[in-house]
């Protein structure tokens, strides 16, 4: 029996790792068998390292102690890892994974033929690796830049790991400052907080101190600024008042404000913020939004000044003949609605679900098309523009592929030199649209042709910066159309009545249901009951009554993140009863997360070098352990991640209302606790149900719907464009103000 682990002496222990049983990237915690000269068997070896692969050679300090679920470890308190010279050990090093394109047959071949020399060789005379069979020109080149690419994210593992920072995003920040990654993050860690997605000011801060940075400097301070308006944008905000960036940049840094003004006053003389007053309010911006206000209103302006461009036409004709040919009659609001988008440069069309919006759209665009008006189709997300594909009958795209996004950079081919080609552009779900997207827009639409916005007001404001379809609606520049009348054909569905419920400040009717209804509420007390309902809603009940899949037809939207009814916890519980792990499956642990082939995945964030953008939704095809890649299926197209790219994407069997917008699932189970009550509002409900074709389950606490219904309040988002809009205009007549 060893000395208890307080009295005993360190101890050192050397030997060959023989398997890495885990290791987090996150925190560098790995748990290790390691042959150690003497002992027949492996010894467990725990500990935390900034990197570590099986055949590399460790030296250990620590202690042993007695883990009563894993019995007898070597817990490691200094370990330190060193290549393998040996032909057993680096045969493992190669074989383990950590060189795409070399697996443990490969590694076998190149160790036999080559020896302890190996290595050397894949660095210094790659060439020579052809003579190996199995290996041609292309897999030698493979073979070597990824040797070269290991070993630079290597460095930067240890480099960030020696200023106690974890090691996860290693490969984004090689992929992003490439050979120069160390000497870049050494000569301003901030770098770090604003160009790698995953990173924050506080572990880029921490960095920084470790490497010298003085805690009252001005570079300090001006990282400090910029970190909180680029948190503002997260929330939607274009600006932040004066004292409100001060305030919030002090708390950061936690430094006196005279620093922080002294920062603040450099920034602006550099012109890399800028202020304004609007509406007696100081404003600081960043320069690319109050930019992108300024094209916005201008732009605006010049579309809402002129006629449309359309061949000449008969009104009432042609609304005749386009009744006879769709043989679907319009409703005298959707007539003059009709009428207005002929004789309108720009119009806004607006309302709930069932109200026509549709058919309305689809009679503007039967008309123009007749006439030979060249009209394009978009909407901001690919399930959105395939759903406005299949209405219209016409080609629709997302709007990234309509601007021509440039692989890489997110810039834009289309833009004042580059219009579009059309005469007529349509914008569906435009409540989703922030305001750099719109700004883009409408740099990219040619002089003479015609803009329509639809789109819900009364849903979710866009994830990003501003408010535009609701200020464009407010300035009463806009003309607008409100579509309030719900069709015959629509009002059957309780989905549709009940979302008009909820938005005009009304609890639905929440008695039991016939099972055929595509609206339900199940009544659930307490937050397990309410996981646990869920749980069998998707799992069983909804695929047996309705002839759904369960992973691809049935979508669980929750309002918050966090918590037991979360996006998180229940995402892990649905997993596990979706897509169980089966024996000898390839798994992946990456940033929090276990992805594993047919699991159901989301795109975090825009990734314009793939073509995937937030929010669409795929399904994992692969796991290959070889090539350390996982091939996801987003509709038609596979694409390729690098296990270190991992942190774009997340488990979607559950998701956040929010990153739900502009999506349609045929069916949606919604959790309501008091638990989520930060987040309870009406239009965060509503957007939720809307998201339902076919069936929508509501399960939890009547207490929390009710609040959240009354809950009309909406957070302000700081903007000028509405004041840049409203500015010395008169409103058109027959506008609506709301």
């Amino acid at each position: 029996m060893p000395t208890p682990p307080s009295t005993a002496p360190p101890e050192n222990l050397t030997g060959l790792i023989e398997r890495v049983t885990f290791f987090n990237e996150e925190t560098g915690f790995a748990v290790l068998k390691v042959k150690v000269r003497g002992h027949r068997e492996p010894l467990a070896v725990v500990g935390s390292l900034p990197s570590v692969s099986a055949g590399e050679w460790l030296t250990a300090e620590g202690r042993w102690v007695q883990d009563r679920e894993f019995g007898m470890q070597f817990r490691g308190e200094r370990l330190t890892c060193t290549p393998p010279t040996t032909k057993a050990g680096i045969e493992k090093y190669l074989g383990s994974g950590m060189v795409k394109g070399v697996g443990p047959v490969i590694a076998k071949k190149l160790v036999d033929h080559f020896g302890e020399a190996v290595l050397d060789i894949i660095e210094t005379a790659s060439a020579k690796l052809e003579r190996v069979d199995g290996i041609g020109p292309k897999r030698r080149h493979r073979i070597k830049a990824a040797w070269a690419e290991q070993k630079v994210i290597r460095e930067i593992m240890l480099f960030l790991h020696s200023h106690g920072v974890s090691t996860s995003r290693a490969v984004r920040i090689y992929k992003t400052y490439g050979q120069e990654s160390v000497e870049t993050v050494r000569a301003n860690p901030y770098t770090l907080a604003k160009d790698i997605h995953g990173i924050g000011f506080k572990t880029a801060d921490q960095i920084a101190r470790n490497v010298g940075v003085p805690v009252d400097s001005l570079i300090r301070a001006r990282a400090g600024l910029d970190h909180v308006l680029l948190e503002a944008t997260g929330e939607g905000h274009c600006a932040l008042p004066v004292e409100t960036v001060l305030d919030e940049a002090g708390k950061l840094l936690l430094l006196q404000e005279p620093i922080v003004a002294t920062a603040l006053n450099q920034a602006l003389g550099a012109g890399q913020l800028l202020r304004e007053t609007l509406e007696e309010q100081d404003l600081i911006f960043l320069p690319n939004l109050k930019r992108a206000e300024e094209q916005i209103a201008a732009r605006v302006r010049q579309l809402c000044a002129a006629p449309p461009t359309y061949p000449p036409m008969d009104l009432e004709k042609a609304l005749v003949w386009c009744q006879e040919k769709t043989g679907q009659g319009l409703a005298p609001s959707q007539q003059e609605a009709f009428r207005r988008a002929l004789t309108s440069r720009m119009l806004i069309l607006t309302g709930g679900p069932g109200v026509g919006k549709t058919t309305l759209v689809n009679a503007i665009l039967r008309v123009l098309t007749a006439k030979k008006v060249r009209c394009l189709l978009s909407a901001p997300t690919g399930r959105a523009a395939k759903r406005l594909a299949e209405t219209t009958g016409l080609d629709a795209c997302t709007i990234h592929r309509l601007l021509e996004v440039k692989p890489g950079t997110g810039s834009f081919l289309r833009n004042e030199g580059a219009p579009l080609d059309c005469d007529l552009l349509v914008v569906d779900e435009t409540s989703m649209v922030d305001l750099p997207l719109m700004n883009h827009l409408l740099r990219a639409l040619p002089p003479q042709a015609s803009l329509l916005l639809a789109g819900d007001v009364d849903q979710l404001p866009s994830v990003g910066p501003g408010m535009v379809l609701r200020h464009l609606i407010e300035s009463g520049l806009v003309p607008v159309v409100r579509l309030t009348e719900v069709f015959r054909q629509a009002a059957h569905s309780r989905i549709i009545t009940c979302a008009h419920q909820v938005n005009e400040g009304h609890v639905p009717d929440l008695t039991p249901q016939p099972a055929q209804s595509d609206f339900h509420f199940i009544g659930r007390e307490e937050p397990e009951q309410i996981a646990d309902t869920l749980i069998r809603l998707v799992k069983t009940r909804i695929p047996q009554g309705f002839g759904l899949d369960a992973t691809q037809d049935i979508q669980v939207l929750c309002p918050m993140n966090r918590g037991s009814l979360g996006v998180r916890e229940l995402n892990l519980r649905l997993q596990e009863e979706l897509n169980p792990l089966r024996p000898d499956q390839p798994v992946v642990e990456k940033f929090g997360w276990r992805f594993r082939p047919g699991d159901k995945v989301i795109q975090t964030e825009n990734d314009y070098q793939k073509e995937v953008f937030n929010g669409d939704i795929g399904r994992i095809e692969r796991v290959d352990p070889v090539e350390r890649e996982v091939v996801i299926r987003f509709d038609r197209r596979e694409v390729v991640y690098d296990y270190g790219e991992l942190d774009e994407v997340a488990l979607a069997y559950a998701i956040t209302i929010h990153r739900a917008q502009g999506s349609e699932f045929p069916a949606v189970v919604i959790p309501l606790a008091m638990q989520q009550y930060l987040l309870l509002q009406r239009n965060l409900i509503y957007t939720g149900i809307t998201r339902g074709r076919r069936l929508v389950v509501l399960v939890g606490q009547r207490k929390a719907l009710g609040m959240a219904v009354r809950n009309n309040r909406t957070v302000r988002r700081f903007s000028g464009l509405l004041t840049r809009l409203t500015a010395e205009v008169t409103p058109q007549a027959g506008c609506s103000r709301r």
